[in-house]
């Protein structure tokens, strides 16, 4: 296992920049995910710690060895791709045993570590077959199979459940965790799934155009985002937002809409110290399964209803801006009704509309 530093790395392809002086320290035996939209440079940044992409700038260190001049098969890493990446000509056994045998390490030696990793992953009665006859599920499992044997200070996994369906994406999900747990080896995820993200990490880096937005745990940002973009990114459906005014009412203040509307900040951060005043400009986010229906409160004209079983989400108007409620209970509305709706205080988040950043 391994301790992992990035100091001011940075990615030049010619004159374009697309990773921007990266700070970040890894823990050794953590599961850190590295998320964010597509072409954020989270993959790239990825690349460099693997040594598949040469670092323009900054130092690495693995395990406290400068690893910037290190190929890759000489910084003890294992990787897992978005592509299983098996040879269709080896079975399951010869597919984990390709590393071990290119190493030149003999039988004897690798091949406790392949049943071990096998029984793991529950591959044991499969060893013997090809990697056509094997689920979408089972090959990345005889991926992960084939580094795991490698017995790695540092996992990397780059995207890897992107290519199984729903239901395997969530068994995967709770596999690698698991996996994870029992290693405790040091591991680097990449992903653009949000919910992967939070299910899986024990911290997160959300990525933003070569840079970090903000690292922190799970809940850390999502009860807490740092910006606008944090707080759009993380959540599913996303957190609602409305910009306006901060204006002064007989119950204290409120963020007065475009057309007139007024929603009370009453508990709100930044309302009960001195930065959101009265005339500032001001954006607020609240979570659609924090919005309250209520006898008194603000309406909403209910356009879209979509029932999930466990959750229903109307989507409607509130001031003339789009949101999005969560209801837990089951609730006979219709489309073109209107219901009224309270924010409690302590659910909502407050942000400066010019540059992004929570207030507080």
């Amino acid at each position: 296992m391994a301790a992992v530093q990035l100091s001011g790395i940075y990615k030049r392809y010619g004159d374009t920049q697309v990773v921007h002086g990266i700070d970040l320290h890894i823990d050794d035996g953590e599961f850190v995910v590295l998320v964010g939209p597509s072409g954020c440079g989270k993959s790239t940044l990825m690349r460099m710690v693997a040594g598949l992409e040469e670092i323009s700038g900054g130092e690495l260190t693995i395990g406290g060895t400068r690893a910037n001049g290190l190929p890759p098969q000489q910084r003890n890493i294992s990787m897992v791709f978005q592509s299983y990446a098996l040879y269709p000509h080896l079975s399951v056994y010869d597919n984990i045993a390709f590393g071990p045998r290119i190493r030149k390490e003999a039988s004897t030696s690798f091949r406790p570590r392949i049943e071990a990793a096998a029984k793991m992953l529950n591959l044991s009665g499969y060893l013997d077959r090809l990697p056509r006859a094997l689920s979408g599920g089972q090959r990345q499992r005889v991926a992960m199979g084939r580094a795991v044997v490698r017995e790695p200070s540092l996992f990397l996994f780059d995207e890897p459940l992107s290519n199984l369906d729903a239901k395997l994406r969530v068994q995967m999900r709770t596999e690698i965790k698991a996996l994870h747990q029992r290693l405790k080896n040091t591991v680097i995820y990449v992903t653009h799934d949000q919910i992967e993200a939070m299910t899986m990490a024990d911290r997160i880096v959300v990525m933003n155009a070569g840079r970090i937005e903000q690292i922190g745990r799970p809940l850390e940002l999502y009860d807490r985002p740092a910006n606008l973009f944090v707080a759009s990114f993380l959540g599913s459906p996303s957190m609602n937002f409305a910009a306006g005014e901060v204006v002064s009412t007989a119950n204290g203040v409120a963020l007065q809409l475009g057309d007139g509307a007024q929603i009370p900040l009453q508990g709100a951060n930044g309302v009960n110290g001195t930065i959101a005043k009265p005339g500032a400009k001001v954006t607020l986010g609240v979570r659609p399964e924090h919005i309250e229906a209520s006898n008194e409160g603000i309406p909403m004209d209910v356009e879209v209803i979509e029932p999930t079983g466990a959750e229903t989400h109307l989507y409607g108007k509130i001031g003339g801006a789009s949101w999005c409620v969560t209801m837990r209970q089951r609730a006979s509305i219709e489309p073109g009704q209107r219901v009224t709706v309270r924010f409690p205080g302590q659910h909502m988040h407050l942000f400066d509309t010019e540059s992004g950043r929570r207030l507080g």
